[in-house]
């Protein structure tokens, strides 16, 4: 057996999605799996060592997982030629530093979206990488959803015949600290602290809307700050300088209009946490994070405005549940072992780290919409 094992900095992820998604659910579980296949006999095995700023942290969570290698010095694990790869899941206003760093370094870079809290700085990391003709590339992982993947099979296979628009309802109720403890970090309601959830989902909706529906050539949206106090992980009251919900209308070059509903501050009824509805002249589908369901254009019925009986159709009835065909793996893994396969096989890898500065322009022209009130239109940036 072949082995290529390749040092994997890791900086970051004793946050909640950097131990989930990252750690335990990505890089470990390549590892128990026996590392990526490139071929018969011949495996590429990420050995990481954790890096952040609380040594008692690191410590804790390497020992939890059986890993010897954690460090606060960011600066000694760049310096060892064994990692090629520099990950970073740090908070957003504090990334583009060590990205850089990383880059100056001559490490391979991959980074959890958004690279950076504006469209300049994100264009400066990309450039920065492509200079130096360095590997790079963002976390884009709803591409690999389940549900997002019967969609674009759906698409592919001309289900819809002409696409015509797409309905998104993101998100869920996000306790304010005080009665019950928040589900999200407190820097998510600070924008001095990057946060916001135009920043944080727009950048996701740019690459799944790119990638399935048609490429964004301009936006319309309205956001709000819907609660004003929330208590932080140490119970103590701050105010909240970033919104909490989005209500965003996307128009595609090809004419398929998307909107997008994004708020931590809903009560869900709904098929899932996201659902999207993609309506076509031929059918209709709406997916959630794993399953999706679909309606032809033979099988819809023919309803009738009538508000003064009880309406004769059942509107859940006559969807067909798409089946699962296939095994799907965690997201963030499949992206995982792709960018690997990038750094080690030179195998092809779209989401460089310009399409993370595709999704903070996105962010950044949905705050500019926002606050004068009108369509913003998106220039090509390179």
């Amino acid at each position: 057996m072949k082995e290529h094992k390749i040092g994997v900095i890791m900086n970051g992820v004793t946050g909640r999605m950097g131990t989930n998604q990252h750690l335990v659910r990505s890089i470990l579980a390549i590892r128990r799996q026996g590392g990526v296949q490139l071929g018969p006999g011949e495996v590429i095995m990420p050995d990481p060592v954790l890096v952040g700023r609380n040594e008692e942290k690191l410590k804790n969570l390497a020992a939890a997982h059986g890993l010897k290698r954690f460090s606060t010095d960011l600066d000694a694990c760049l310096s060892d030629s064994y990692n090629r790869i520099y990950f970073d899941a740090q908070r957003t206003d504090i990334r583009p530093a060590s990205v850089l760093k990383a880059i100056q370094a001559g490490k391979a870079i991959y980074c959890e979206k958004p690279p950076a809290t504006n469209t300049e700085e994100a264009l400066k990391l990309y450039r920065a990488a492509k200079k130096a003709g360095l590997k790079n590339g963002v976390v884009q992982d709803k591409l690999w959803l389940p549900g997002l993947l019967k969609l674009k099979y759906l698409i592919d296979t001309g289900f819809f015949g002409e696409l015509l628009s797409v309905h998104c309802e993101f998100g869920y109720w996000v306790f304010d600290g005080f009665d019950q403890p928040c589900q999200r970090p407190s820097w998510n309601y600070r924008k001095e602290d990057g946060g916001g959830i135009l920043l944080d989902m727009l950048c996701h909706w740019r690459y799944v809307i790119d990638n399935l529906f048609g490429r964004v050539k301009s936006v319309s949206c309205f956001a709000a700050t819907h609660i004003k106090k929330r208590a932080d992980e140490q119970g103590k009251e701050y105010s909240c300088t970033a919104e909490d919900a989005a209500y965003t209308t996307f128009l595609c070059d090809n004419g398929v209009v998307c909107h997008f509903n994004s708020s931590w501050v809903v009560r869900v009824r709904r098929d899932d946490l996201v659902v999207f509805q993609v309506d076509g002249t031929r059918g209709s589908a709406v997916a959630g994070l794993r399953e999706c369901r679909v309606q032809s254009d033979a099988a819809t019925p023919r309803p009738v405005w009538n508000p003064d009986i009880e309406n004769p159709i059942d509107l859940y009835a006559g969807w067909q549940a798409v089946p699962d065909n296939r095994e799907y793996d965690n997201a963030f893994k499949v992206q995982w072992e792709l960018f690997l396969k990038h750094v080690v096989n030179d195998e092809p890898f779209p989401w460089s780290l310009l399409e993370g500065a595709k999704g903070v322009q996105l962010a950044e022209k949905g705050y500019e919409s926002w606050k004068t009130r009108r369509w913003v239109d998106l220039e090509p940036i390179s």
